[in-house]
């Protein structure tokens, strides 16, 4: 007998032996028992999955000619030993006809069909028609064919198998009934082939049968086929074939996931030239740009899916190795970083299917994927510029591993009394560049952003020298100092007893210039607080001196009040702005923002608040806020603290007086906690 190839030699013969359909051999075994046998069948899904394999069994069940429930056919499998289920396993069974829709699909056949239709079967129970491909069939064709799919004759029972049922005209499938099929699982093929490969007696490596399995892609037809070229093209040992996996990718032309693990580790670095390299490498090997762009589609999505279900998720079908693979590579980027590389790569993809440089065009998807890691996302730009209104214009936030900080503000007033504990936050800046900082283990003013080296110093000022061993990160305190570059500073100098620490209501913050600071012989001067003289505009319509209250007070209230208001963005942003009255209106200028920015942050709502405190306050009619250059005007003017107010408790308390001592600094504001 001629070879008969692994697809056809191992196809299943009942409905217990096909894989990973049992919501379709369950439904069909229990209609048989109950002998609800439809007319009209429609089974469609992925390809080589079972849906034709699946119309031969039940056509051999319907026709089996032994009794369900006797002794040869106990259940409603066929028996496989008569005459009609050994007729439909050959396939030359008289009453079983099986149509490739592909071929006649017009209506002259079609109208053949149903005219042999009306007779009755030459010597089984039914007689079947199984049309293959029916998606193929023209529309007047299934015009010619509804009448009698919809009424045929007791002895005739249609099955039609498609890949595509939606282009299956409505009218059809709503008088079937139609059985959806899902792909094979990874472990459902792998667990096939290697039944297979003990029946036929081959040696092969467990990554060698699920480097098949995958290749399968979710077909038990595509997988058995690979491994029939496989097992041809396989070394012997002993007179037996051996599968190993590297003669397997040989075969197929894949590359290794661990290659494109090391080029995505290369793109998470940020490592052009590397990435380059390891690309020239595979290239100059033979694999050709087309199929190393289709591997590195697939082991992203596989990336991502490790990415939202964890390493042991049924969405990835691979092997328990490939499975950690995957999860190493998710480690490496973010669900949306993820998400924009393989959207990248399928860009490339298309490209290079009608592009005639493909290797020049790989190269640059590739680089692409480093450079958009480089990309800071829409969000933390807005918060990142919104918690810093006093830096320079044009600066760009740098992108950092912790989320955007939150801005501080001036918050409503409260008692002391009702102050606990770590429930406020005081921002203080600097207003020294020279000033000497101290350092000490983490201490009531808290924990600030920065890598420092830090070593104290015994000369006679006792100060010690701060180094910095490392660019600072974003720091959750917001700096409006007027230093060109501003850096945080985590500490002070002497240590806090515990009773004093714990009676401390507030957690204190500091900011010093980045330019190193070493200990001088004697203790410098403390150089009087930065002013700024504000503009003294007083046009013939202006308001009087009296009738308009102090730009401080403005200020402190309107800062408040949007803060009160949850506008924590716009209330930092105006209180590092330069104020100012312009023929008795308010001018309040912001520095380093442009008009959109502006009007993203200080939006219709603030502005209500912003009116009303106005209002409130008898202040000016009219307010401007618009941009300004530099460094904000009004940044070395201190909010006034109101009276009974967080801001003034805070003034008073002894630790924040020794730390504006240490740092020569002022208050900016005071984040009450209690209220988030």
């Amino acid at each position: 007998m001629a070879y008969q190839v692994l697809a056809r030699k191992y196809r299943p013969q009942r409905f217990a032996d096909v894989a990973g359909q049992d919501h379709v051999t369950r439904t069909l075994l229990n209609a048989l028992a109950q002998e609800r046998i439809a007319h009209g069948y429609i089974f469609s899904g992925h390809r080589g999955i079972g849906k034709t394999t699946i119309a031969r069994i039940l056509a051999a069940a319907l026709n089996c000619r032994e009794a369900i429930g006797s002794e040869k056919r106990p259940t409603p499998e066929p028996c496989g030993t008569c005459d009609s289920c050994i007729e439909v396993r050959q396939g030359n069974a008289v009453d079983v006809i099986e149509i490739d829709a592909a071929t006649n699909r017009g209506i002259d056949e079609i109208r053949e069909l149903r005219d042999a239709a009306r007779y009755s079967p030459a010597r089984d129970r039914y007689k079947i028609y199984i049309l293959d491909e029916a998606h193929q069939i023209t529309d007047a064709a299934f015009n010619a064919l509804l009448k009698t799919l919809e009424e045929p004759p007791s002895h005739v029972v249609f099955m039609m198998a498609t890949t595509e049922p939606e282009n299956i005209p409505q009218t059809i499938r709503s008088r079937c009934q139609h059985f959806s099929f899902h792909a094979v699982k990874f472990d459902d093929i792998l667990t096939q082939l290697k039944t297979v490969a003990a029946a036929e007696q081959v040696e092969s490596e467990e990554a060698a049968l699920a480097l098949l399995a995958e290749a399968g892609d979710g077909s038990m037809r595509d997988a058995l086929s690979i491994m029939d070229q496989a097992i041809a093209s396989a070394p012997l040992e002993n007179g037996r074939p051996v599968l190993a996996a590297g003669q397997i990718r040989d075969l197929m032309g894949s590359v290794p996931n661990a290659v494109f693990e090391r080029l995505l580790e290369a793109v998470a670095q940020g490592q052009s030239a590397e990435l380059m390299e390891q690309l020239h490498v595979l290239l100059n090997a033979g694999h050709s740009p087309l199929s190393l762009s289709r591997q590195l589609v697939r082991y992203l999505r596989n990336a991502l899916m490790a990415k939202l279900g964890g390493e042991q998720t049924e969405l990835l079908q691979i092997s328990a190795d490939e499975r950690a693979r995957m999860a190493r590579t998710a480690m490496l980027f973010t669900e949306e970083e993820i998400t924009r590389n393989l959207q990248i790569v399928l860009r490339t993809f298309d490209d290079l299917n009608f592009r005639q440089e493909q290797r020049f065009h790989l190269e640059l998807g590739l680089l692409k994927l480093v450079h958009a890691q480089r990309l800071l996302p829409l969000e933390e730009f807005l918060s990142a510029a919104a918690a810093a209104p006093g830096s320079a214009s044009g600066s760009a936030p740098t992108r950092s591993a912790t989320p955007p900080a939150r801005p501080a503000s001036s918050l409503a007033p409260s008692s002391a009394s009702s102050v606990s504990a770590s429930s406020a936050s005081v921002s203080v800046s600097s207003v020294a560049r020279q000033a000497p900082p101290a350092s000490a283990p983490l201490s009531p003013f808290g924990s600030v952003g920065g890598s420092w080296n830090t070593t104290p110093s015994s000369s006679p000022a006792g100060g010690p020298s701060i180094k910095q061993s490392a660019a600072p990160v974003a720091s959750p305190i917001s700096t409006l100092a007027q230093a060109p570059t501003m850096a945080p500073v985590a500490a002070a100098k002497e240590p806090v007893s515990e009773p004093a620490r714990s009676s401390m209501p507030f957690l204190v913050g500091a900011a010093v210039p980045v330019e190193e600071v070493e200990e001088s012989p004697a203790p410098a001067p403390t150089p009087a607080p930065i002013t700024r003289e504000l503009p003294t505009a007083a046009p013939p319509e202006a308001p009087s001196p009296a009738d308009t209250p102090n730009l401080d007070v403005l200020r402190a209230g309107i800062v408040q009040a949007l803060a009160q208001g949850g506008h924590d963005s716009a209330s930092q942003l105006l209180a590092g702005g330069g104020w100012s009255l312009d023929g008795g209106n308010l001018r309040i200028e912001i520095p380093g923002l442009g008009k959109k920015m502006i009007a993203l942050t200080v939006n219709a709502a603030a502005e209500k608040i912003l009116r009303a405190e106005l209002q409130r306050l008898n202040g000016p009619a009219r307010f401007l806020v618009v941009p300004g250059e530099g460094v904000a005007a009004g940044a070395a003017v201190a909010a006034v603290p109101l009276a009974g107010s967080v801001q003034e408790e805070a003034l008073k308390h002894p630790l924040v007086q020794r730390a504006k001592e240490i740092f020569n600094a002022e208050i900016r504001s005071v984040v009450d906690l209690r209220a988030k």
